[in-house]
């Protein structure tokens, strides 16, 4: 007998229908044709065929981590190419080969880890060993973006900080540049005293300030990580910002606030306007959803990727 329960089982086709995923995105598209009055259709209904999720303007990603106790990584590269997305991302470089198997690349690839960053001169050495092993991997596999941080501010001044973040950042950027590999800065909010949903003490914590640090590295190498999630609690005003540093947006993730859940009626955040946003400025990176499911994976899933196929 399959140990796995149902919902972490590889799905098929059929499988998918029968969960009523489809049900869902067909709901949701029906929707949003109707708000859209005659704009471009998200998916393709024939009769006869099931719903297909037409690929839109933005590419789509998954983040493993918050799914990987609903599906091992197997399951869920099935259910990430049956939605049309392209990546599956934050995955173990040894995953790299599982992810071509299937047809799928990797968005988005980590490195050092949030708390220890660039902030902090005696933390450089570490946090510039495991960049540029990330950005070789990386290379390697065709991965475009490797993930950095500023780091906790324990007893250094905001403007020490991003000064000690551009010296690091400027002497691993050229790698970076070599290998053809993309930086990118992750804001993060400092407000939400919940582990993986905010990171109190941390110094990135305002998108103006790590556009700023972005800037003064000054490569095409060096991107900001837009999460729109932490955005909206430190900022707001998202759609001005995806504009005002639309330039500098190397990468893009999702959740709802609050409780960073579902892009569903239960949360605030406009995600179908912030889609449309990214999209008109141009936007040419990845779009990742990185949630945590409170309902059925598959059919929050389905709802996000229908809400980011504009």
């Amino acid at each position: 007998m399959n140990s796995l329960p149902n919902h972490a089982r590889p799905l098929s086709r059929r499988g998918m229908l029968g969960s009523g995923a489809a049900v869902a995105v067909a709901a949701l598209v029906a929707g949003c044709n109707e708000e859209d009055r005659g704009g471009s259709t998200n998916v393709s209904f024939v009769r006869g065929a099931e719903p297909r999720v037409r690929r839109g303007r933005l590419k789509q990603s998954i983040c493993k981590w918050c799914f990987q106790k609903h599906w091992d990584l197997e399951a869920l590269c099935k259910v990430v190419k049956e939605l049309g997305c392209e990546s599956i991302e934050l995955v173990a470089p040894s995953d790299y080969p599982t992810l071509k198997r299937h047809g799928l690349t990797c968005a988005l690839a980590g490195s050092h880890w949030f708390d220890k960053g660039m902030n902090n001169p005696k933390y450089h050495e570490m946090c510039l060993a495991k960049i540029r092993e990330a950005v070789d991997l990386a290379a390697a596999a065709g991965v475009p973006n490797v993930i950095t941080f500023t780091g906790l501010r324990e007893d250094i001044a905001d403007d020490a900080g991003a000064k000690n973040c551009v010296d690091g950042l400027k002497k691993v950027v050229g790698y970076a540049e070599e290998k053809k590999v993309t930086l990118v800065l992750e804001m993060l909010n400092s407000r939400v005293p919940e582990d993986m949903i905010g990171v109190p003490g941390y110094q990135g914590d305002h998108l103006d300030y790590c556009a700023d640090i972005v800037r003064k590295v000054g490569s095409p190498r060096m991107k900001l990580l837009f999460d729109v999630f932490h955005v909206q609690i430190m900022d707001g005003d998202v759609i001005a910002r995806i504009r005002q540093y639309a330039a500098y947006i190397g990468h893009v993730h999702t959740a709802g606030n609050p409780g960073r859940h579902e892009l569903d009626d239960t949360q605030e955040i406009n995600y179908r306007a912030v889609f449309r946003a990214l999209a008109d400025v141009k936007y040419t990176g990845y779009v990742g959803h990185e949630f945590l499911p409170t309902r059925d994976p598959l059919q929050g899933l389905s709802q996000a990727v229908a809400l980011a196929t504009v």
